[in-house]
């Protein structure tokens, strides 16, 4: 109770300083959340998918909860693929809440016979929530009983809503991909009490799939070595990931470290299984390493994937390569 006492208090704080800029919940595990990475990445597999995501960091505090979940499947007709995205974010134990659901396209075109090129469009609705009656203000603190005096603080609005656009290509042969895109591109601002600027959130990643060999029979289980690299900047926040993984059959394995460009922030362990075709399920612990500490839990972060059978496709387009993990 302690802990949420001092995030309300410090909320409370920071929306009477001035104004303040707004920041997008993160993922260790980013590739198996592709729309949230990347609009582009709608109908990539060009099976009908589901993919969820829930993240819980530092979890001593009550801090942030998110969830994620998308469809996304390719269409014939347009020549590309369609999805849905939806994700909710929680933080101070649902004091500051945010829920957006989006619309994606994706363009798919075949440059070459080992290159595709794959275009993004994103619209969405974007809205914020604040529980007044869970901040604390400077004014309420009595010097013997805490936080028990009224607040003479003026309440704003609380929800706000905005339309939000983003944008972003993936380039790709059978092994190898590279990909940007550019979130919020109106900057939109969506303010309780003062103003709230959303800046727009560049992400570049790529990475390879590279196969090490596996039994010598047909049917055995294959080796792939994965190595991965993300850079997103929001506003005056750079985070630079390291990723590294081996595939080895059904079970998947790996190390990734996040870096924020000033300080070391998380190394990351990651575990992955997909049973069959259709089910992938990974999880992942990040043991923070900068000066916050690991005291407060780290983060945990669970995902499932789940593909649907394929319909014969009238038209032969290659399916991006690229680790679920």
């Amino acid at each position: 109770m302690m802990m949420k006492y001092i995030f309300a208090l410090g909320m409370a704080l920071l929306l009477s300083a001035g104004s303040l800029f707004a920041q997008d919940p993160h993922f260790s595990q980013f590739y198996a959340n592709p729309l949230y990475l990347n609009p582009a990445m709608a109908g990539a597999t060009k099976c009908p998918k589901v993919n969820m995501i829930y993240r819980n960091q530092y979890p001593a505090l009550g801090a942030f909860r998110t969830i994620g979940a998308s469809y996304d499947q390719f269409v014939d007709g347009i020549s590309g693929g369609l999805g849905l995205l939806i994700t909710n974010d929680q933080a101070g134990d649902g004091t500051l809440g945010i829920t957006e659901v989006s619309a994606i396209y994706s363009y798919h075109l075949t440059i070459s016979r080992k290159v595709s090129l794959l275009a993004g469009f994103q619209a969405g609705y974007r809205q914020r929530t604040l529980d007044w009656g869970s901040l604390r203000f400077g004014d309420q603190i009595d010097n013997l009983y805490g936080f028990v005096k009224p607040t003479q603080e003026i309440q704003g609005e609380d929800q706000v809503g905005h339309v939000d656009l983003s944008t972003g290509f993936v380039l790709f042969t059978d092994n190898f991909y590279f990909g940007g895109a550019f979130h919020h591109l109106t900057q939109p601002d969506d303010p309780f009490l003062v103003e709230s600027t959303l800046p727009m959130k560049m992400t570049f990643h790529g990475g390879a799939s590279i196969p090490l060999g596996g039994s010598r029979l047909a049917s055995g289980p294959q080796t792939t070595l994965n190595p991965g690299i993300l850079y997103q900047q929001q506003g005056e926040f750079q985070q630079l990931n390291f990723l590294l993984s081996v595939t080895r059959g059904v079970i998947t394995g790996g190390l990734s470290f996040r870096h924020n460009v000033t300080n070391a922030d998380a190394l990351v362990v990651l575990v992955g299984f997909q049973p069959t075709d259709e089910i992938a399920i990974g999880y992942s612990y990040d043991y923070t390493v900068s000066e916050f500490t690991n005291q407060e839990g780290g983060a945990h972060e669970i995902s499932l994937s789940y593909q649907f059978e394929c319909r014969p496709k009238k038209k032969k387009f290659k399916t991006i390569n690229c680790p679920r993990f």
